[in-house]
Protein backbone atom coordinates (compact mmCIF):
# COMPACT_ATOMS: atom_id res chain seq x y z
CA UNK A 1 0.00 0.00 0.00
CA UNK A 2 0.99 3.36 -0.97
CA UNK A 3 2.38 5.20 2.37
CA UNK A 4 0.63 8.87 2.28
CA UNK A 5 3.56 11.09 2.17
CA UNK A 6 3.55 14.83 3.13
CA UNK A 7 6.96 15.28 0.85
CA UNK A 8 6.24 13.63 -2.32
CA UNK A 9 2.79 12.12 -4.00
CA UNK A 10 2.79 8.21 -3.91
CA UNK A 11 6.07 7.66 -1.66
CA UNK A 12 6.26 4.22 -0.48
CA UNK A 13 8.36 5.04 2.89
CA UNK A 14 7.23 6.73 5.81
CA UNK A 15 7.30 10.61 6.78
CA UNK A 16 9.85 10.01 9.56
CA UNK A 17 12.29 8.07 6.80
CA UNK A 18 11.57 10.80 4.14
CA UNK A 19 13.24 13.16 6.76
CA UNK A 20 16.05 11.76 7.71
CA UNK A 21 16.84 11.33 4.20
CA UNK A 22 16.31 15.11 3.48
CA UNK A 23 18.60 16.06 6.45
CA UNK A 24 21.63 13.74 4.98
CA UNK A 25 20.91 15.67 1.66
CA UNK A 26 21.02 18.93 3.10
CA UNK A 27 24.34 18.14 5.49
CA UNK A 28 25.78 16.99 2.03
CA UNK A 29 26.08 13.84 2.18
CA UNK A 30 26.39 11.34 -0.64
CA UNK A 31 23.22 9.21 -1.69
CA UNK A 32 25.81 5.79 -0.92
CA UNK A 33 26.14 7.44 2.55
CA UNK A 34 22.87 8.14 3.06
CA UNK A 35 22.05 4.58 2.42
CA UNK A 36 23.87 3.41 5.44
CA UNK A 37 23.10 5.74 7.41
CA UNK A 38 19.32 4.97 7.16
CA UNK A 39 19.55 1.72 6.30
CA UNK A 40 17.95 2.14 3.23
CA UNK A 41 18.30 0.64 -0.44
CA UNK A 42 21.26 3.06 -2.26
CA UNK A 43 18.58 3.30 -4.84
CA UNK A 44 16.06 4.11 -3.03
CA UNK A 45 18.90 6.72 -1.37
CA UNK A 46 19.72 7.44 -5.04
CA UNK A 47 15.92 8.35 -6.66
CA UNK A 48 14.99 10.54 -3.24
CA UNK A 49 18.46 12.25 -4.19
CA UNK A 50 17.00 12.92 -7.69
CA UNK A 51 13.67 14.01 -6.98
CA UNK A 52 14.89 16.71 -4.41
CA UNK A 53 17.28 18.16 -6.68
CA UNK A 54 13.85 17.90 -9.46
CA UNK A 55 11.93 19.95 -6.94
CA UNK A 56 14.64 22.76 -6.26
CA UNK A 57 15.48 22.79 -10.31
CA UNK A 58 11.35 23.43 -10.68
CA UNK A 59 10.94 25.98 -7.80
CA UNK A 60 14.13 27.55 -8.77
CA UNK A 61 13.20 27.99 -12.76
CA UNK A 62 9.40 28.75 -11.91
CA UNK A 63 8.99 30.81 -8.78
CA UNK A 64 12.41 32.08 -7.84
CA UNK A 65 12.49 36.05 -7.86
CA UNK A 66 14.19 37.97 -10.60
CA UNK A 67 17.63 39.77 -9.54
CA UNK A 68 16.01 43.33 -11.05
CA UNK A 69 17.89 46.52 -9.60
CA UNK A 70 20.89 45.99 -8.04
CA UNK A 71 25.22 45.39 -8.38
CA UNK A 72 25.34 42.68 -10.55
CA UNK A 73 28.35 40.59 -12.00
CA UNK A 74 28.05 37.94 -14.91
CA UNK A 75 30.11 35.75 -15.87
CA UNK A 76 30.32 32.41 -18.21
CA UNK A 77 32.12 29.18 -17.25
CA UNK A 78 32.78 25.88 -18.44
CA UNK A 79 31.94 22.29 -16.52
CA UNK A 80 33.24 18.96 -17.36
CA UNK A 81 36.50 17.36 -18.55
CA UNK A 82 39.63 18.70 -18.96
CA UNK A 83 41.48 19.60 -22.37
CA UNK A 84 40.71 16.89 -25.24
CA UNK A 85 43.55 16.45 -27.81
CA UNK A 86 43.57 16.20 -31.30
CA UNK A 87 40.20 18.64 -30.80
CA UNK A 88 39.67 22.05 -31.67
CA UNK A 89 39.31 24.78 -29.31
CA UNK A 90 39.72 21.86 -26.72
CA UNK A 91 39.63 24.32 -23.80
CA UNK A 92 35.54 24.29 -24.58
CA UNK A 93 34.79 21.46 -26.53
CA UNK A 94 32.72 18.90 -24.92
CA UNK A 95 32.09 20.67 -22.13
CA UNK A 96 28.81 22.16 -20.60
CA UNK A 97 28.39 26.23 -21.08
CA UNK A 98 27.17 27.76 -17.76
CA UNK A 99 26.21 31.53 -17.90
CA UNK A 100 25.65 33.07 -13.87
CA UNK A 101 24.42 36.34 -12.65
CA UNK A 102 25.10 36.76 -9.20
CA UNK A 103 23.93 39.83 -6.97
CA UNK A 104 26.15 41.67 -4.92
CA UNK A 105 25.25 39.75 -1.15
CA UNK A 106 22.63 38.06 -2.44
CA UNK A 107 21.28 35.18 -4.60
CA UNK A 108 22.84 33.78 -7.73
CA UNK A 109 20.92 32.49 -10.94
CA UNK A 110 22.41 29.98 -13.43
CA UNK A 111 21.74 28.48 -16.64
CA UNK A 112 23.10 25.62 -19.06
CA UNK A 113 23.22 27.29 -21.84
CA UNK A 114 23.87 25.92 -26.04
CA UNK A 115 26.62 28.29 -26.60
CA UNK A 116 27.93 31.89 -24.75
CA UNK A 117 26.82 34.22 -27.48
CA UNK A 118 24.66 37.31 -27.44
CA UNK A 119 21.51 35.40 -28.88
CA UNK A 120 21.76 32.93 -25.89
CA UNK A 121 22.87 35.08 -23.26
CA UNK A 122 20.78 38.40 -23.66
CA UNK A 123 17.69 37.05 -23.15
CA UNK A 124 18.84 35.48 -19.85
CA UNK A 125 19.94 39.25 -18.84
CA UNK A 126 16.93 41.25 -19.98
CA UNK A 127 14.18 38.98 -18.21
CA UNK A 128 16.13 38.58 -15.23
CA UNK A 129 18.13 42.06 -14.79
CA UNK A 130 17.06 46.10 -15.13
CA UNK A 131 19.80 47.06 -16.89
CA UNK A 132 18.62 50.73 -16.14
CA UNK A 133 18.67 51.34 -12.87
CA UNK A 134 21.73 48.32 -12.02
CA UNK A 135 25.03 48.40 -12.21
CA UNK A 136 26.51 45.70 -14.20
CA UNK A 137 30.36 43.82 -13.85
CA UNK A 138 31.33 41.78 -16.39
CA UNK A 139 34.95 40.81 -17.89
CA UNK A 140 35.50 42.04 -21.78
CA UNK A 141 33.68 38.42 -23.04
CA UNK A 142 32.21 40.10 -26.86
CA UNK A 143 28.70 39.34 -25.71
CA UNK A 144 28.55 41.92 -22.98
CA UNK A 145 29.55 44.79 -25.97
CA UNK A 146 25.91 44.68 -26.93
CA UNK A 147 24.83 45.96 -22.94
CA UNK A 148 24.94 49.12 -23.80
CA UNK A 149 22.65 49.07 -26.56
CA UNK A 150 20.26 48.05 -23.94
CA UNK A 151 20.50 50.56 -21.50
CA UNK A 152 22.66 49.90 -19.47
CA UNK A 153 23.87 52.71 -18.04
CA UNK A 154 26.54 52.08 -15.19
CA UNK A 155 28.59 48.72 -16.90
CA UNK A 156 32.38 48.40 -15.69
CA UNK A 157 34.25 45.50 -17.29
CA UNK A 158 38.08 43.91 -15.98
CA UNK A 159 40.56 42.57 -18.54
CA UNK A 160 41.86 39.03 -17.54
CA UNK A 161 43.85 38.78 -20.15
CA UNK A 162 45.89 42.36 -18.33
CA UNK A 163 46.26 40.10 -15.44
CA UNK A 164 43.30 43.17 -14.51
CA UNK A 165 40.62 41.49 -11.85
CA UNK A 166 39.75 44.08 -9.78
CA UNK A 167 39.56 48.02 -9.58
CA UNK A 168 38.04 48.54 -6.34
CA UNK A 169 34.47 47.17 -6.39
CA UNK A 170 34.67 46.61 -10.09
CA UNK A 171 35.06 43.07 -10.65
CA UNK A 172 33.40 39.65 -11.16
CA UNK A 173 34.98 37.93 -8.10
CA UNK A 174 31.48 36.68 -6.66
CA UNK A 175 30.49 34.67 -9.29
CA UNK A 176 33.89 33.24 -10.36
CA UNK A 177 33.97 32.09 -6.76
CA UNK A 178 31.06 30.61 -6.82
CA UNK A 179 32.03 28.71 -10.00
CA UNK A 180 35.37 27.47 -8.29
CA UNK A 181 32.71 25.90 -4.95
CA UNK A 182 30.64 24.10 -7.84
CA UNK A 183 33.56 22.83 -9.63
CA UNK A 184 35.25 21.68 -6.39
CA UNK A 185 31.93 19.88 -5.35
CA UNK A 186 30.61 18.41 -8.29
CA UNK A 187 34.31 16.72 -8.55
CA UNK A 188 32.98 14.32 -5.72
CA UNK A 189 30.59 12.75 -8.35
CA UNK A 190 33.20 11.17 -10.27
CA UNK A 191 31.72 12.79 -13.40
CA UNK A 192 28.07 13.55 -14.22
CA UNK A 193 26.44 12.99 -17.81
CA UNK A 194 25.16 16.12 -19.54
CA UNK A 195 21.80 15.38 -19.10
CA UNK A 196 21.61 15.60 -15.36
CA UNK A 197 23.98 18.68 -15.12
CA UNK A 198 21.21 21.30 -14.20
CA UNK A 199 19.86 19.40 -11.65
CA UNK A 200 23.28 19.57 -9.75
CA UNK A 201 24.22 22.63 -10.68
CA UNK A 202 20.70 24.35 -9.49
CA UNK A 203 21.58 21.80 -6.40
CA UNK A 204 24.52 24.12 -5.74
CA UNK A 205 22.91 27.02 -6.90
CA UNK A 206 20.13 26.37 -4.03
CA UNK A 207 23.29 26.13 -1.73
CA UNK A 208 24.60 29.00 -2.24
CA UNK A 209 21.72 30.93 -1.56
CA UNK A 210 20.89 29.12 1.14
CA UNK A 211 23.93 30.29 2.91
CA UNK A 212 24.25 33.73 1.87
CA UNK A 213 20.59 34.50 3.63
CA UNK A 214 21.33 32.16 6.33
CA UNK A 215 18.66 30.02 6.16
CA UNK A 216 18.65 26.56 7.08
CA UNK A 217 18.94 24.49 3.99
CA UNK A 218 16.71 21.05 5.85
CA UNK A 219 13.72 23.47 7.02
CA UNK A 220 14.29 25.11 3.46
CA UNK A 221 14.04 21.53 1.37
CA UNK A 222 11.04 20.59 3.75
CA UNK A 223 9.10 23.59 3.14
CA UNK A 224 9.73 22.98 -0.94
CA UNK A 225 9.13 19.57 -0.99
CA UNK A 226 5.74 20.08 1.07
CA UNK A 227 4.87 23.44 -1.16
CA UNK A 228 6.04 22.25 -4.79
CA UNK A 229 6.15 18.42 -4.81
CA UNK A 230 5.78 16.86 -8.14
CA UNK A 231 4.16 13.64 -9.20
Amino acid sequence: MTTKNLYRKRAHISVRKTREIMKCFSLDLTASRTALLCHIDPNTAEDRYNYFRRVIYDYSEKYEKELRSWTIEMDESYFGARRVKWKRWRWAWGKVKVFGLLKRDGQVYTRIVPDCSAKSLIPIIRGKVNLEDSIVNTDYWKTYDGLVDLWAKKHYRVKHSNNEFARGKKHVNGIESFWSYCKRRLVKFNGIPHQYYDLYLKECEWRFNCWMSWRDMYKELMKLCRNYSLN
